[in-house]
């Protein structure tokens, strides 16, 4: 895509995230639908199934970067990726909580603390693995990704029992927080699925649809942003972390909007933290696709980049259990310290880049 002009890429760019804004909301409405009719909803497989549906977008980017040896982007997307959908958090805060308290006052649960810490320890074996050398690497695994899938999946099994039940009084859940349990936004959607008469089967296929049409349009997303990145003279790794970040975390504001607006606070907040704690996975995708280390070839920027998603998702932590109760320019002082922190870090990265 390289030879075509600036207005036509832009052009590619805008309807490829468009569509990934359409389909990803049909990815995550199929989802709740498929996970409680099939009883997956609070299982493992739930889980897994809601990290990739979600995270469908990034998949189709990192691969397509993989493959075609642009690793700075793929590397780039996951860890900016994380950054930018912590912010996600911030424009659900102001545009979907109603009421005068912000979003960590209503969603307060010490599950929500726990995903959290899987995030951060998902990050840290990221920022280890950037120390290893670059020749350990054997069948097309390395050391860091296999470790952060296996932390990962452990993680997925720990948060599945806290779930169920914490030895805290009221299971870890925070007084005068949201009034219904955490999840009741999936039943909703397939309460309104089986009134439309939708199938299981049918459920089925469109979400076979809108994964296609999501990698499809990631896949467009990743070629043509790369070359409007050199058009415009912007490094890879800085339009992966964010424009290209920023337009893959689309369909996280929808359907995190959708369940503030209903009330559940708990799911916005842990779809993020989910799809957050899952998105350095994609690191074993990236080095069984090119053969190489990826990992170990980390700039500057990528470790920069994930010490700030760390640094968020600490903030945001923190908030969920403080549970601040006053609001600063419609937000929590909790989204006001990440949106200043998110903007001070991409100053910081920018530097970094340019130096």
């Amino acid at each position: 895509m390289s030879g075509l002009p600036l207005p036509v890429l832009l052009a590619i760019f805008a309807v490829a995230a468009a569509a990934i804004w359409i389909a990803g909301v049909q990815l995550s409405n199929q989802t709740d639908v498929l996970s409680t009719r099939l009883h997956l909803g609070s299982a493992l497989g739930g889980l897994i199934l809601l990290a990739v549906a979600t995270n469908l977008p990034e998949l189709a980017i990192v691969a397509t970067a993989a493959v075609s040896g642009n690793l700075g982007v793929a590397v780039g997307n996951i860890l900016g990726g994380i950054a930018i959908q912590t912010v996600v958090l911030v424009v659900l805060d102001v545009a979907g909580v109603r009421g005068g308290r912000p979003l960590t006052y209503r969603a307060a649960s010490l599950v929500l603390v726990l995903e959290g810490m899987l995030v951060i320890a998902v990050l840290a074996v990221v920022v280890a693995g950037t120390q290893l050398p670059s020749d350990l690497i054997a069948f097309r695994l390395t050391p860091g990704p296999v470790l952060i899938t296996v932390l990962w999946v452990v993680g997925l099994l720990l948060l599945h029992r806290a779930g169920t039940s914490l030895p805290w009084q009221e299971s870890g859940q925070a007084p005068d927080g949201q009034d219904r349990p955490r999840g009741h936004r999936r039943k909703h959607v397939e309460q309104q699925a089986t009134d439309k008469g939708t199938s299981t089967a049918k459920a089925a296929v469109i979400f076979g649809v809108a994964a296609v049409i999501t990698l499809v349009a990631g896949v467009a997303l990743e070629r043509s942003g790369d070359a409007i990145a050199d058009h415009i003279g912007l490094s890879g790794v800085l339009f992966g972390a964010t424009v290209l970040a920023a337009a893959t975390s689309l369909p996280e504001i929808s359907t995190g909007l959708t369940s503030v607006r209903n009330g559940d606070y708990q799911l916005a907040v842990s779809d993020i933290f989910g799809g957050n704690a899952f998105l350095p996975v994609l690191f074993l995708l990236a080095t069984l696709l090119s053969g190489q280390s990826v990992l170990p070839q980390a700039q500057n920027t990528d470790i920069y980049l994930t010490t700030l998603g760390i640094l968020l998702t600490l903030v945001y932590a923190a908030g969920l259990l403080f549970r601040p109760t006053r609001r600063i320019a419609g937000m929590g002082v909790d989204s006001l310290a990440v949106l200043v922190l998110y903007a001070l870090g991409v100053a910081g990265l920018f530097a970094i880049a340019t130096a």
